[in-house]
């Protein structure tokens, strides 16, 4: 018999909070405040490291692709939730729903490839120190910065087109804010089997090994920190590694418990917003407040700033 589309939908329904009327308003302002700071916190590493000669090394060079990564991250769905918030209407169209979500599983996993490579990058400074830069030179860090782009859009696209192709036939109604793979995984009318499959697949290959490469990493440098003998040698190692392993840890932990399981939860969306609001905002000050050089570089920028109004 020959295939029929069923696919009916022209646009999605978002419910987001609307479970929890008293209490948007207060979430649209929590919001619309954490997403100013991302980008002003995330913006202002990009000029300091792009301005001070100091921070012109391959780590700062990865930290400001990073900061460029959680402003676009964050700007896939943080306007579309604000805009629910405070809107009656909720809805999304059929394709803008599903651009939406490939755009925001790709920027991702993207993200949690170019973790992986930053702590790479903390592992030859720290165990090839004489030879690390000859080997992370500017050529070597284009092309890794490339790397996980290319990765995080290719790996994400396969669940998104398996998704994409779905039937769906009536219930519209995505039981989140933004349009995810499970939420529309579970509205489908045809059997989403392999498309659950594909997702728990991208997840495991985009969080959990990048984690456990991560992991594996951070036990050699450990090790070999523990081996150096100054006390100074030692704060500043890991005063480094510290940052990126807190950032690593909330977004891995909080990513892995939604994407591996690909049925999906009515929490999901509790969750969705500690990796969408809440880390954003907070990698900025755990970048500068952490660590020596941007705070030294930020202090003199301010300084400088105050001199020229004064």
């Amino acid at each position: 018999m020959q295939h029929i589309n069923r696919t009916t939908v022209n646009e999605f329904f978002l419910l987001g909070f609307s479970h929890y009327y008293s209490f948007q308003h207060l979430l649209f302002g929590v919001v619309i405040l954490a997403y100013i700071i991302c980008v002003f916190g995330n913006v202002t590493i990009i000029l300091l490291v792009r301005t001070e000669p100091s921070l012109q090394t391959p780590m700062y060079f990865f930290i400001s692709i990073f900061t460029v990564l959680e402003i676009m991250f964050a700007s896939v769905t943080i306007p579309k939730l604000l805009a629910i918030l405070i809107q009656t209407k909720k809805t999304i169209s059929f394709f803008g729903c599903f651009v939406q979500m490939y755009a925001f599983n790709a920027l991702g996993e993207t993200e949690c490839f170019l973790l992986a490579l930053m702590v790479f990058d903390r592992y030859l400074a720290i165990n090839n120190p004489l030879r690390y830069s000859a080997i992370m030179n500017s050529p070597v860090c284009y092309r890794l910065a490339v790397l996980p782009w290319f990765l995080g859009f290719l790996v994400s696209f396969f669940p998104s087109i398996f998704t994409f192709l779905l039937d769906f036939c009536g219930p519209n109604e995505v039981d989140h804010f933004f349009c995810d793979l499970a939420p529309l995984q579970n509205l489908a009318c045809s059997d989403p089997f392999i498309s659950n499959m594909m997702t728990t697949m991208a997840a495991i290959l985009a969080t959990v090994f990048p984690f456990f490469t991560i992991m594996g990493f951070y036990i050699h440098i450990i090790y070999s920190v523990l081996k150096i003998k100054s006390i100074e040698g030692k704060s500043k190692a890991f005063s480094t590694c510290s940052s990126h392993l807190i950032v690593a840890s909330l977004f891995y932990g909080s990513a892995i418990i939604v994407y591996v399981r690909p049925k999906g939860s009515h929490y999901d969306k509790f969750l969705a917003l500690m990796y969408t609001v809440i880390i954003p905002v907070l990698n900025p000050f755990i970048y500068t407040f952490r660590n020596r050089e941007v705070k030294n570089t930020l202090r003199k920028t301010i300084r400088q700033f105050i001199k020229i109004l004064s």
